[in-house]
């Protein structure tokens, strides 16, 4: 995928479990998306790449290494100029661990709508849903 032409881009991930399940994470700040779900990830600073970005955010958030896979989409955000590009990926090591959001959950792609998610996130989670139920497997490691 290109880099983001104009405003700031924001990476996430759709981590996969063994049993083709994602991890979900409820957010607890800013007030107005607390409650709400999504996939674990933030903003690419400058000067940085994105991939390390994703990286850093799930030690971050998660205290997690990852392994990151193939692009599962982006959307454009609210804020003009601002992306949203999401990743498959898995959890390399030790569980993930509750840092910044309120709770964490994996879900099935039956269970995709249980949950109240982000705004954002929500056309990606249709891709997911279609990729996890879909004949094509997801192909690991990525190499991008």
């Amino acid at each position: 995928m290109p880099p983001a032409a104009r405003g700031r881009l924001v990476v996430a991930v759709a981590l996969l479990d063994d049993e083709r399940r994602v991890l979900a994470a409820r957010r607890r700040e800013p007030p107005a998306y607390a409650g709400m779900w999504e996939f674990p990830g933030g903003k690419v600073e400058p000067g940085e790449d994105e991939l390390d970005a994703l990286v850093r955010e799930c030690r971050e958030e998660l205290d997690v290494e990852i392994e990151v896979g193939p692009p599962l989409g982006e959307v454009e955000l609210a804020s003009p100029g601002w992306i949203l590009r999401v990743w498959f990926g898995r959890v390399v090591g030790r569980s993930p661990r509750l840092l910044d959001h309120d709770e964490l959950r994996w879900l099935a792609a039956d269970e995709l709508d249980d949950v109240r998610w982000m705004p954002a996130d929500g056309p990606l989670v249709e891709k997911l849903r279609d990729a996890l139920t879909g004949p094509d497997p997801i192909r690991w490691p990525h190499r991008p």
